[in-house]
Parts: structure tokens; sequence; C-alpha cells
């Protein structure tokens, strides 16, 4: 396969696959972060989802508030798209041996986890956008379920500087490092090891 003709499969492959993983991981934590799933942008989530989630769930149900169902199918897919890249890098999947494996899916729990935090550090930074813009539209209330556990958690630390709340700004530049600084190049190296 030529590598032009292989770059843009791994291009489309990782959006379609990224993008799927987003929805799954999207609707885990709105029902994790208690979103009322009256919202349109709820409903579009779980509209997209309910061709895996449904019958997945009836296998593995939830524990509790937690939906491993829904979980599971992130990182299924994370996994997908890790293996489809490394067969379409013309890796001898077939012939290696079982630390690749592992290798394979550290790989795509790090995908997950670097997903997760992507999703709330743009949940963050686009609450922040429309507090200052305009702060009643409807998104409002989903990004404020979704972020409101996490920049309380922040709040506790942070103390308001002039009435202002910089719980948001250290919570994306916290969230920024977390991921150039040890996500990345962990998952770079795994890779590597191959």
């Amino acid at each position: 396969m030529t590598t032009l003709l292989s770059n843009a499969l791994i291009f489309l492959v990782r959006t379609l696959l990224d993008l799927l993983t987003i929805t799954f991981l999207l609707r885990f934590y709105f029902q994790l972060t208690r979103v009322p799933f009256q919202n349109q942008a709820a409903q579009f989530i779980v509209t997209l989802t309910n061709f895996a989630v449904k019958p997945v769930r009836k296998i593995i149900p939830s524990l509790g508030k937690i939906d491993l169902s829904t979980l599971l199918l992130a990182f299924i897919t994370q996994l997908i798209l890790t293996i489809c890249i490394q067969w379409l890098r013309d890796f001898p999947l077939l012939i290696v041996g079982s630390h690749v494996w592992l290798t394979l899916t550290t790989v795509a729990a790090i995908g997950v986890i670097s997903l997760s935090i992507t999703i709330f550090l743009y949940a963050v930074l686009i609450q922040a956008i429309l507090s200052w813009i305009n702060p009643h539209t409807a998104i409002a209330p989903v990004l404020n379920n979704l972020t409101s556990p996490i920049l309380k958690f922040f709040r506790k630390f942070i103390p308001l500087a002039g009435n202002i709340d910089l719980s948001s700004l250290v919570f994306i530049i916290m969230a920024q490092l977390l991921l150039t600084t040890i996500l990345i190049p962990l998952e770079n190296n795994l890779l590597l090891t191959l």
C-alpha cells in the first residue's frame, strides 16, 4: 500500500473511530454527571450510540451509576482503532507475540483516558467562553452538569481572585499538561516498543 493512501486511510479511520469513542464517552459521562437527557445535545448523543449500547447493555449491566457497557464500547472502539492503524502501517499483527497485544490494549486504554480529558478540557473551555458571551444557550445546562464535579474540586483549592473564578483556567492548564507530558509521550513510547 502506498504511503499516501495509507496515511489517508489512517486519517479517516482515526477520525471516525475517535468520534465514535467520543460519543460513547459523552454518553458515559452524561449519565455519570446526571446531565438532563431532555436536552437536545444529550438526546443526539443517545440516538447516535443506541445502536451499540442497547445490545451490549443486555450482556453487561450498569454498576450503580457507572454505565459499564458504554465505557467498554469506548474502550473497544479505541482498541479497534489501535489495531487498524498498526495493520495499515503493515505491522504483522497475526504473527506477533502476546506482549504486543498487551501493549495495544494499554495504548487503547490510554486513548480512552486522553479522550476523556480532552472532552472535559473542551467542555470547560466552551463553558467559560459561553459564560462571557451568552450564558443562557441551550447547551449551558449540559456543560454545567458535565463540568461542575471537576470545577467544584478545583474551587476547593483555588480562591476567587477579585471575584474572578480561576478554577477553569487552572483545570485547562493542568489537563493540557497531563496530556502533553504524560499521556501522549507514554502512548508514543509504547508504540515504539512494537
